[in-house]
């Protein structure tokens, strides 16, 4: 019997890399497609840089075959590998910039609006192109932690203090005051000024464990306007200590210059004087139970007056919300970072992006070759590379990614402050052996 003539349909590999790529086929090559035409939430399709990404994607095809080759020997990939090796390349390098971004400006950023996002990762709602701005710095974080110490100092903060008053009783030595500011916030009633309060309702924490702790910042009360002058500032000369006169001179008699720390030092010592020293009573609180010293009797001020916060969960809302930035951004995931634009990407990143799509390129090449490590043919066999491609390709990739971290960290704001201090401390001792100049009148 004769032997059939083979006639095969082609002798060439099925998946031949072609010499150039078309823009025209990128799109529809992408796994994620974060680069190209998208259309969000509320149906607004965006095209900016789209026609940039597929000219670069499509550019990177001849730059492949070029590099690995093709002239020479077939390259078993197809447009479409590298067309989303390009792209993961964009991504990666996105990646990157948006983690040395992250670092800079996290601190400032905390509290801020954040936004949400679509599955590619393009930014839905939220203030876009915030990677791309140098932003105010205003030292947020510190400012935030100074906010809670203030608050317990007494001298400011964010969490809401209230104020409320109560009568006294003759004989009757201690109060309740948990208990009356329940009392007022459930009436809605003050009962010094019988008006509304505005903690009405605060305290109920919406089930059956009653009602919520309060925090008494500062217990007064009011002497009539004649006895304020008596014994206010003038009046408490001797009393307050050292803090207000300097030798036999007081502060309005001299011109001596203090900082001005120290004068809030004073005023606070003055405040303090009148309600502690010069005051008739004394108190002591315990678990909000207020004990009056002396008992108070005929003779007593009618009303006294707390300063109250009302203790909440530390992820409770406040009414001043929006000074406040409860709800903004709390870490790195909630930065409104979109991916960085492709249009925003200068020389520098575009080539970064060839080089880390062409490893990947290779990768994948090496994944397609180890799967046949040898071919045999008539009285021989050829060995294939993949293997080696696939570590030659991994190793490039780290390379890539431990440069421009690197390069990134020199970058840091931080880092570039202390360059600058280095410079201006440079330029200084050279400007130390340069002759002063003569003047000639």
């Amino acid at each position: 019997m004769a032997r059939p003539t083979l006639t095969p349909i082609s002798q060439t590999s099925k998946s031949i890399l072609p010499v150039t790529g078309n823009a025209d086929d990128v799109s529809g090559s992408l796994a994620i497609g974060a680069y190209v035409k998208y259309t969000d939430s509320n149906n607004n399709t965006f095209t900016t840089g789209t026609e940039a990404f597929l000219s670069g994607a499509a550019a990177q095809v001849e730059y492949t075959f070029r590099k690995l080759g093709g002239e020479i020997l077939d390259i078993e990939l197809s447009s479409s590998n590298v067309y989303a090796a390009y792209e993961e390349a964009c991504l990666e390098y996105s990646y990157l910039i948006n983690i040395h971004q992250s670092k800079n400006i996290l601190s400032d950023a905390l509290g801020n609006t954040t936004g949400t996002f679509d599955h590619r990762g393009n930014l839905v709602t939220g203030p876009a192109g915030t990677n791309l701005k140098y932003p105010r710095f205003e030292f947020t974080y510190a400012r935030r932690v100074a906010d809670g110490l203030s608050e317990e100092a007494g001298i400011g903060g964010t969490q809401p203090v209230y104020s409320a008053s109560f009568a006294t009783v003759k004989t009757q030595q201690e109060y309740d005051l948990q208990k009356l500011v329940v009392t007022a916030s459930v009436d809605n009633s003050d009962a010094a000024g019988g008006g509304s309060v505005d903690f009405a309702g605060l305290l109920t924490d919406g089930n059956d464990n009653g009602y919520k702790k309060i925090l008494v910042k500062k217990v007064y009360y009011k002497t009539p306007q004649a006895m304020w002058r008596f014994y206010g500032y003038y009046g408490g000369i001797g009393v307050v200590g050292n803090l207000n006169t300097y030798g036999q001179y007081s502060d309005d008699s001299t011109f001596e210059l203090i900082p001005s720390w120290q004068n809030k030092l004073q005023a606070m010592a003055y405040e303090d004087s009148i309600y502690t020293r010069i005051s008739h009573y004394s108190y002591d609180l315990r678990n909000n139970k207020l004990r009056l010293y002396p008992v108070p009797d005929a003779h007593a001020p009618k009303y006294f007056w707390i300063e109250f916060s009302v203790h909440t969960d530390i992820w409770d809302e406040y009414s001043n919300e929006s000074t406040i930035g409860m709800s903004g951004v709390n870490n790195m995931n909630t930065l409104p970072f979109d991916n960085v634009p492709y249009e925003n990407i200068n020389s520098i990143g575009k080539q970064w992006i060839r080089r880390f799509a062409l490893a990947l390129t290779k990768e994948t090449l090496g994944q397609i070759r180890s799967k046949f490590s040898t071919v045999p043919i008539p009285g021989e066999s050829v060995t294939l590379n993949g293997d080696a491609l696939i570590t030659q390709a991994k190793d490039e990739q780290e390379k890539l990614r431990t440069e421009l971290k690197e390069v990134l960290d020199l970058l840091e704001y931080n880092d570039l402050i202390k360059s600058d201090a280095e410079l201006v401390e440079a330029t200084t001792n050279i400007l130390k052996h340069s002759p002063l100049p003569i003047f000639v009148g």
